[in-house]
C-alpha cells in the first residue's frame, strides 16, 4: 500500500484505533497476563463492534497463544493478538472482483441508506482507472431519486449511466444496460438496486428475479455480488448478509463509512461469522475515497502498530 493509501487507512481508522489502541494504554495492566488482563481486553474490544462471539473465539486463540510461548507483556500479547486476527481476517487472497464475464456483472445489494448508489460510481471509477470500460445500471427504480443521483456521481466518475422512467422494472434496467454493454464495446456491469429492508420477502423476491434475468444474458452473471454495509449499523451488518445471500449469490461486502465510526472492528465479525470476505472499504466521501481491503494495514492500523 502506497504511504498515500496507507495514511488514509490510519485515518479512516482513527476513531477505532481511539478505542482500541488507546484502551490498551489507559485501561490493561499488561504486567501481570491474567484473567483481568483478557477481561479488559473483552470489553475493548466488543467495544469496538467485533462482537461477543467474535471476541470470545479471538481471545480463546490468544489465550493458547500466551500459553504455548509463554508471552509476557504489552508488545509480546499485542503481536499475538495482531497474529489471531490476521488468522482471522486472513490475507489469503480471494479480495479481487471476478470479472472474467462478457461483460462481467456486478450487482450492489444491501438495505436503505447504505450507500450504494454513490459506491456503484466510486467503484465504477476506480476499476476505470484500473483500464476498464464500466457501465452503470440504474435499476433503483422506486426513487427518481436514486436514479438522478446515480446519474450525477456517474458525471463524476465519467462514466456513463443507463435508467429507465421511475417504477419501471429493474429487472429490465438490468438487462438493457448488458446489452448495452455489449454494444459499446463495455466489460463490466455495475448495478445499482433500490435500497431494500432485508424483511421485505417480496423485495428480495425482485432481486431473485434480476439475478435469473443476468444469469440468462450473461451466463453464471452476476459474477459479483457485492453486498453494501454501513459500519456504523455494527452487528445488524451479519443479519443483513444472512438475509441477502438467499437472494444473492454474495461474494464480497464493501463498508462504508468506515471512517465515521469507531465500531470498525465489524470487519472482523463480518468475516469470521459469515465467510464473506471485505473486498473494499469507504473512506470518505469523494469519489476515488473508495480503498480496496488489505487486512495487514487494516489490522495494523487497527491496533496502533505503525
Amino acid at each position: 500500500m502506497s504511504e498515500n493509501l496507507w495514511s488514509r487507512m490510519k485515518e479512516g481508522l482513527r476513531r477505532t484505533r481511539e478505542r482500541i489502541a488507546d484502551g490498551f494504554e489507559s485501561y490493561i495492566d499488561f504486567s501481570a497476563v491474567d484473567e483481568e488482563m483478557f477481561d479488559e481486553l473483552e470489553a475493548i474490544l466488543v467495544q469496538a463492534d467485533m462482537g461477543v462471539y467474535t471476541t470470545e473465539r479471538v481471545l480463546s486463540d490468544l489465550r493458547e497463544a500466551v500459553k504455548a510461548d509463554n508471552l509476557q507483556g504489552q508488545e509480546q500479547v499485542i503481536g499475538a493478538l495482531e497474529r489471531v486476527l490476521m488468522n482471522a481476517v486472513p490475507d489469503d487472497g480471494g479480495r479481487d472482483l471476478l470479472l472474467d464475464g462478457d461483460p462481467s456483472v456486478i450487482m450492489l445489494v444491501g438495505v436503505n441508506g447504505v450507500g450504494k448508489t454513490t459506491s456503484a460510481a466510486k467503484l465504477a471509477w476506480r476499476l476505470k482507472e484500473e483500464g476498464h470500460s464500466p457501465l452503470l445500471g440504474a435499476a433503483d427504480t422506486f426513487r427518481a431519486a436514486g436514479i438522478e443521483q446515480l446519474e450525477l456521481w456517474g458525471e463524476r466518475a465519467g462514466v456513463d449511466v443507463i435508467r429507465h422512467a421511475s417504477g419501471s422494472d429493474p429487472a429490465a434496467v438490468a438487462y438493457d444496460t448488458i446489452n448495452a454493454a455489449r454494444a459499446r464495446g463495455c466489460d463490466v456491469v455495475l448495478i445499482d438496486t433500490a435500497g431494500r429492508l432485508h424483511t421485505r420477502k417480496n423485495l428480495m423476491e425482485e432481486l431473485r428475479k434480476m439475478c435469473r434475468v443476468v444469469d440468462r444474458e450473461v451466463p453464471g452473471a452476476p459474477h459479483e455480488g457485492m453486498l453494501v454495509v454501513d459500519a456504523t449499523t455494527g452487528q445488524n451488518a451479519l443479519r443483513q448478509a444472512e438475509m441477502f445471500r438467499e437472494a444473492v449469490p454474495l461474494t464480497g461486502v464493501l463498508l462504508t463509512k468506515l471512517d465515521g465510526t469507531a465500531k470498525g472492528g465489524i470487519v472482523v465479525a463480518i468475516e469470521e461469522q459469515t465467510g464473506i470476505k471485505v473486498k473494499y472499504v469507504g473512506l470518505g466521501e469523494q469519489v476515488q475515497d473508495l480503498q480496496p481491503f488489505r487486512p495487514g494495514d487494516f489490522i495494523r492500523a487497527l491496533l496502533g502498530r505503525e
